[in-house]
């Protein structure tokens, strides 16, 4: 067996590392730490450290690790028929099964299942269909998409002009010209503070509306946002957003893609974002939750209203010009079916639920009254703690200052929690695995608190 130092040697000369420093990785001056196994909410790297994994690897194994039940179900699958494409109406059972099993699961508005590999790339397939569809329907003007600055919709050309964070953009000339941002819905830093929560969704509605005749109600197709923001900081809707929004957006016929890539599935609580919060989605992204990542695969669900005009455009057009080569891969597909159907047989959504609501208590309770924790905020299986310098007057550390970054660090050096430093702020995200229980929620709440009076002190 290789050693970790050997790991680590071909870790900085051969891997290229997404979201990473590369030169400190390169030159050693980061860990490489190999992953080898894990169970439940825990992972274990080769010397044999065990980590509670308060962030599901990234929102993603919702299951829990090490369900033999996914695991053998990827392996039956690949010794029975490994891979056959579904270009030109071809199929698989498991690829057949899992878009029935969705569909069952979906709105009821919803109509077909398009499969690809991660939220990228099925963002991509959207805003292609979305394209397609309106020059169907002779509107040729009718293309821009809007999203939110602080949304993360992938990271490719499209998708990282979707996604509205300057990380995403800084180096890459994006975004793409017609990608255009509206107000993050974060009542939390709102500019006007003596708002309320619903003020403040009409102020969002209302600049979302301006935007629209700014830029020409005919030139706007759609609109992409998720149910809680992600990674842009987990920042849950406040009251009437979602409402005050789809009014907005059903008066200029502009569709609704709502992507649920971390909200799919469960971690709201709840099967879909869109049911929880009432959203009349023209198209659901999906992903993450679909295989709870024991195998790449995402979706675009389309709704019934969009499915009729991609019918029209294939009898006027002949076949629509849009594949991957994996897409709807069977072993993939395999890993959806079997996990969807663990999803159900323990229960796990309603512990998502009753669980995440303990986890978002207690840490309200362990620190809500700490002098620089200016928000702690969350719904269902997510959590974030924000930290600030000066709570009174809402004033916000300098960047430089990496809080944190150190807070995070501080967690896992001290207590073996991983909790994730948001980025464009000093957030600490969590969204565990569902399996999780109030004894780990008690553990990864206890760190959180340890690691903030480390870093900021303890406040009193």
């Amino acid at each position: 067996m290789l050693t970790n130092d050997t790991l680590g040697q071909w870790d900085r000369e051969n891997f290229f590392h997404p979201s990473t420093h590369l030169a400190q990785h390169a030159r050693g001056e980061t860990a490489s730490r190999v992953i080898q196994t894990a169970s439940g909410v825990h992972i274990e790297d080769r010397d044999g450290t065990r980590f509670l994994d308060a962030f599901a690897g990234l929102y993603c194994v919702n299951v829990g690790y090490g369900r033999q039940e996914i695991a053998e179900a990827i392996a039956e699958q690949a010794k029975e028929l490994a891979y056959y494409h579904s270009y030109v109406g071809h199929g698989t059972e498991t690829s057949i099964t899992l878009a029935k099993m969705i569909l069952d699961r979906a709105p009821d508005n919803m109509s077909k299942v398009y499969f690809g590999l991660g939220g990228s790339d099925a963002n991509e397939t959207n805003v292609k269909l979305i394209w397609y569809y309106n020059n169907i329907l002779g509107r040729p003007e009718k293309k821009k998409i809007i999203s939110r600055w602080r949304g993360y919709h992938g990271s490719g050309l499209v998708t990282g002009s979707l996604t509205g964070l300057e990380l995403f953009h800084k180096k890459f000339d994006l975004p793409l010209a017609q990608i255009i941002h509206t107000d993050a819905p974060y009542y939390f830093r709102r500019d006007n503070r003596s708002q309320t929560e619903e003020q403040f969704s009409a102020h969002c509605a209302a600049e979302l509306e301006a935007m629209i005749q700014r830029e020409g109600p005919d030139t706007i197709a759609a609109f992409i946002g998720e149910p809680v923001l992600g990674t842009g900081g987990i920042v849950p809707p406040p009251a009437g957003y979602w409402e005050a929004i789809q009014a907005v957006l059903r008066k200029y016929d502009i569709l609704l893609v709502v992507d649920e890539v971390v909200t799919g599935f469960g971690r709201l609580g709840s099967m879909f974002g869109s049911a929880h919060y009432g959203l009349e989605a023209d198209i659901i992204t999906i992903a993450k939750g679909l295989t709870s990542a024991y195998a790449p695969l995402s979706g675009s669900i389309v709704s019934d209203r969009v499915w009729k005009v991609l019918e029209q455009g294939t009898d006027e057009n002949g076949p629509i010009g849009h594949g991957w080569t994996y897409s709807a891969h069977p072993i993939g597909a395999a890993a959806g079916v079997a996990n969807l159907k663990l999803l159900d047989e323990l229960n796990l959504i309603d512990n998502a639920g009753t669980v995440g609501e303990y986890l978002n208590r207690t840490m309200q309770e362990a620190l809500g009254d700490h002098p620089n924790v200016g928000d702690i905020r969350g719904e269902g299986m997510l959590c974030a703690v924000e930290m600030v310098k000066d709570r009174d007057s809402n004033t916000f550390f300098d960047a430089s200052e990496k809080i944190g970054p150190q807070v995070a660090a501080a967690m896992l050096a001290q207590d073996r929690v991983i909790a994730r430093a948001m980025p464009q702020g000093d957030i600490i995200g969590f969204a565990p695995p569902f399996c999780l229980t109030r004894e780990d929620a008690d553990t990864v709440v206890a760190a959180t608190k340890n690691a903030v009076e480390k870093v900021l002190g303890s406040g009193k």
